[in-house]
């Protein structure tokens, strides 16, 4: 028989059966939708954590404290830290972890010292702060008290008026700068640069707005709803003259980034004592080594979600063993006759190899539109991203399926005796 009445053969067989031809195709169409749709998924997941990773700055360095070691707290009581410690530690014992401080920011600035370094910005940050304009309240979820360089180092940039100088610093003058959406839930459609908000019953005058970032996931907080002002003015009106919460350091440019990396370490490292207590009591991270991470993470979860998808595949598949196995039982007659009158084995072989891979087939090209069109929609708050190489996979499984799960039942139908099969009732 020729491949084209073999292939005639097994429709006219699958068409016999319609219902339960639909429900096997109906498994792998899950299993392959499934895959496809979950690995778009995590896909979409790990760019849109890559994203706000980025919006950092490629040449940018995080400093922050570590929680081993202990935490005395740093001794600086002015705005930057003046009448503390010069070198920002703590007076108890020198196993103690020590603070982050407005010194450490500076010596990290010093050219001499750190010549890869372009500027470190100390940073304090309030979180969840309620702002106030003429009977107008909104929640900003970050309120941070930084330096001017904090806007490049941080990758802020603005859209309407200025950012507030260093003389703002030194001064502690209540000027802020306000992210997309604060201005927006604030003023509406009013400009507001030059009125101020009332931030805890202290008028801060808006000098600037922020450009629009892009809200994240329904999961992640808005990075634009930021408020920025100088450090010592966040610090006496919402978070105290106590330990920075970080310091943002921006290298010389993103090929420096390992060179400021070890300098900062190196730095930080003298002046916490850390050959003393044995071990650095602050972690200095590069938006490279955190995306790495990130990236690493993020395939293992779409690999494990890929995983999860592949077992309705594999239930798919046994499926169509079943169904197989009964359709060969309820022709046994059928085949024996079909023997009996010259039909080689390899046709009868084929006709049921058939079946099943056109039962996988026709799920799987199911499946896979019902993927694409599922990858259309946003899904917990992720914008699905397809993967190209993940529907030809699904596809080529599925049809693997139908040839793996289909070769016992057609064997068995092939090895049929005539006599034994024309006997069956």
């Amino acid at each position: 028989m020729s491949p084209l009445e073999i292939l005639r053969f097994a429709l006219r067989g699958l068409s016999a059966n319609k219902l339960r031809s639909s429900l096997t195709t109906l498994g792998i169409l899950i299993g392959v939708g499934a895959v496809i749709l979950l690995v778009a998924v995590g896909n979409g997941s790990s760019e849109q954590i890559k994203k706000s990773i980025q919006r950092l700055g490629a040449d940018s360095l995080t400093v922050t404290k570590t929680t081993t070691g202990g935490g005395g707290r740093g001794g600086f009581g002015g705005p930057f830290g003046g009448s503390g410690s010069q070198t920002g530690q703590s007076s108890g014992p020198r196993t103690q972890a020590h603070d982050l401080t407005a010194q450490d920011a500076a010596a990290l600035a010093d050219a001499s010292d750190a010549p890869s370094v372009r500027s470190a910005s100390p940073v304090v940050t309030s979180q969840s702060v309620t702002a106030g304009y003429e009977g107008t309240s909104a929640t900003i979820d970050q309120f941070v008290g930084t330096t001017p360089t904090y806007f490049a180092a941080a990758n802020k940039t603005l859209a309407a008026g200025t950012a507030f100088t260093a003389a703002d610093v030194t001064a502690a003058n209540k000027t802020v700068v306000l992210g997309s959406t604060t201005a927006s839930d604030l003023f509406g459609r009013v400009s507001p640069i030059g009125r101020k908000i009332d931030v805890g019953g202290i008028r801060f005058t808006v000098v600037g707005v922020l450009k629009a970032t892009g809200s994240s996931s329904s999961s992640f907080s808005d990075p634009d709803s930021i408020a920025i002002a100088p450090l010592p003015a966040v610090q006496e009106s919402l978070t105290g003259y106590g330990a920075l919460d970080q310091i943002i350091v921006q290298a010389k440019d993103s090929g420096a980034v390992d060179a400021a990396q070890a300098e900062i370490t190196d730095i930080l490292g003298q002046r916490h004592d850390t050959a003393a207590s044995g071990t650095a009591d602050f972690t200095v991270s590069s938006q490279a080594s955190v995306q790495s991470a990130v990236s690493e993470s993020n395939r293992t979860f779409t690999v494990l979600l890929g995983a999860v998808a592949a077992i309705s595949l594999l239930v798919g598949g046994i499926g169509i063993t079943n169904i197989m196995l009964v359709t060969v039982t309820e022709r046994t007659r059928e085949i024996g006759i079909r023997k009996a009158i010259g039909a080689p084995r390899g046709a009868i072989l084929g006709q049921f190899i058939a079946e099943a891979t056109v039962l996988s087939l026709i799920g799987g090209v199911l499946g896979g539109v019902a993927g694409v069109v599922g990858s259309l929609f946003t899904i917990v708050g992720v914008k699905p991203v397809l993967v190209p190489s993940s529907i030809v996979l699904a596809l080529a499984v599925s049809v693997a399926i139908g040839l793996f799960f289909g070769s016992y039942p057609a064997n068995r139908a092939a090895k049929l005796r005539p006599i034994e099969a024309l006997r069956h009732e």
